[in-house]
């Protein structure tokens, strides 16, 4: 096993703060990577990890080693890659997780034009609407929407989602057009339900520069953003959506907008990544134009 190799699999373990985990994403039996960090040790003369039955973190000369390494791997990908295809621009490969409906509906339409810029990169692109673990599934980066978790990654702001509301024009005739949240009472609401709580979200709005909220009366739920405007446009009820996701049902008539006064916070974007030095030339080719694409398409 090469040096590089070696690099890889402690970095790896110290991101993953587990060596079963390290090697699940590697592909690895657990046995390579622990021999893997032991040679490592052994070679540089140094303990460089603190290693527990619960966890394992690295010492002060493996937290110092682990960004040498970062650098040394990054510099190895960027020259193995040098010549591949002619390229002169970035090279390598990405993988980026998005929600599923802004992959789908933005940012898998422009992509040809990202591709046809940057012939030296390729894309593993995930739409999934559930919180995947960048280190444990090694994913380069994913982008989130709404409020984040505290979860030790570097988040690169990318403006906000405006939030609206509407039903569908069967409902309206059923129900009548609510005029202000407090006619909420007399309507149903197509729930949102976290797909990663199970938690069931109020209905909310802006009033007096304070968010408010209320729970609304609903036959029924749904996990996902497909499934709430699936929902809507059969009549089950009213939701709240960011724009971008019903301009098309909204200028067909197909869907309608109410309480335009009453809209919920606008939802922040970000772009998660583990680490904020060594960053390749891929991630901040693609990091720069997604950036651009969603505040010229979608961004509050």
């Amino acid at each position: 096993m090469d040096r590089i190799e070696l690099f890889r699999i402690f970095t790896r373990v110290v991101e993953s703060a587990s060596f079963t985990r390290a090697a699940d994403t590697l592909g690895l039996p657990r046995s390579s990577v622990s021999a893997a960090v032991q040679t490592l040790e052994t070679r540089l003369g140094t303990r460089l990890l603190h290693r527990t039955t619960r966890k394992v973190a690295p010492t002060q000369d493996g937290a110092a080693f682990y960004e040498r390494c970062l650098r040394l791997i990054l510099d190895m990908d960027e020259a193995e890659n040098l010549f591949r295809r002619g390229a002169t621009g970035p090279t390598g490969r990405l993988r980026v997780d998005l929600p599923s409906r802004i992959g789908r509906l933005i940012v898998a339409p422009a992509l040809p034009e990202f591709l046809a810029r940057y012939p030296g990169i390729d894309i593993d692109l995930g739409m999934t609407d559930r919180a995947v673990h960048l280190i444990e599934e090694s994913v380069d980066c994913a982008l989130r929407v709404g409020p984040l978790a505290d979860s030790g990654l570097i988040a690169r702001p990318f403006g906000s989602l405006r939030l609206i509301n509407v039903a569908s024009p069967d409902y309206l005739e059923r129900h009548g057009t609510p005029a202000t949240p407090g006619d909420l009472q007399g309507h149903f609401a197509v729930n949102y339900a976290s797909p990663s709580s199970g938690r069931v979200e109020e209905w909310e709005w802006i009033e007096a520069g304070e968010v408010r909220s209320v729970q609304v009366p609903g036959r029924v739920s749904v996990n996902s953003a497909e499934g709430s405007i699936a929902c809507c446009l059969a009549g089950l009820g009213l939701i709240q959506i960011p724009a971008f996701d019903v301009i098309d049902h909204l200028r067909d008539g197909n869907l309608v907008e109410v309480m335009p006064n009453h809209n919920a916070a606008p939802m922040p974007m970000a772009l998660l990544y583990p680490h904020r030095q060594h960053l390749s030339g891929r991630f901040k080719a693609f990091a720069e134009w997604l950036e651009g694409l969603l505040r010229g398409v979608i961004a509050a």
